[in-house]
């Protein structure tokens, strides 16, 4: 099993968002906060150009310069840190990361909560050529933990997880206590309510 992060085990949005629209704003783009949260999940860099920002590189050191100023805003979804802990357990389950987030970014948001114990492999966004929806990081997730693809759900929240799960052959579960199903998550294989759900697909 292979997760996502942001979204998905801890609930970032705001902390990466609000400093995103202070940037394009102070900047001059007249962006609401419904705009930019659309962008949400993905590598910063494709974010921004995704955004139609003139000077992308500019826009994301500046954005990433202000995001130390909004992690209060980060939190553990409810019920993550147990399913983790009992998958953790079962010597049947090896569990990845693969995730947008480079190493660093990883250790400030995630390792401070202690949910990197439960997990075998980890895979971030300098690892790879392709950010999601490119299937890159949940391929090298496979092959980080020698696992079969066919028995592989990756658990995201974005229609870019969708995307790359299938453009890796593997099944995707929408991590519906931050993401309700819409049509354009038709095609996902497991839609969860509740993280507690996660025991009941692998």
């Amino acid at each position: 099993m292979i997760f996502d992060v942001d979204g998905t085990l801890i609930d970032t949005e705001k902390m990466y968002m609000l400093p995103l629209q202070k940037t394009l704003n102070e900047n001059g783009y007249d962006f609401s906060y419904a705009d930019v949260v659309k962008v949400f999940g993905i590598t910063s860099l494709d974010a921004v150009k995704i955004l139609g920002v003139s000077d992308p590189e500019a826009i994301q050191k500046q954005w990433f310069a202000k995001i130390k100023d909004y992690t209060q805003y980060t939190t553990v979804y409810d019920g993550i840190e147990p399913v983790l802990k009992t998958l953790h357990d079962r010597s049947d389950v090896k569990m990845a990361i693969a995730t947008s987030k480079q190493k660093d970014e990883f250790e400030r948001d995630v390792t401070r909560f202690g949910l990197d114990q439960y997990f075998d492999k980890f895979v971030f966004s300098n690892e790879i050529k392709h950010g999601k929806p490119a299937p890159d990081m949940i391929l090298k997730g496979i092959e980080k933990l020698a696992a079969d693809p066919a028995s592989t759900i990756y658990v995201g929240d974005t229609v870019y997880d969708l995307k790359a799960a299938h453009a890796a052959n593997v099944g995707f579960a929408l991590a519906g206590w931050r993401t309700k199903k819409t049509a354009d998550f038709q095609t996902s294989d497991y839609d969860l309510k509740t993280p507690n759900e996660l025991l009941s697909i692998v």
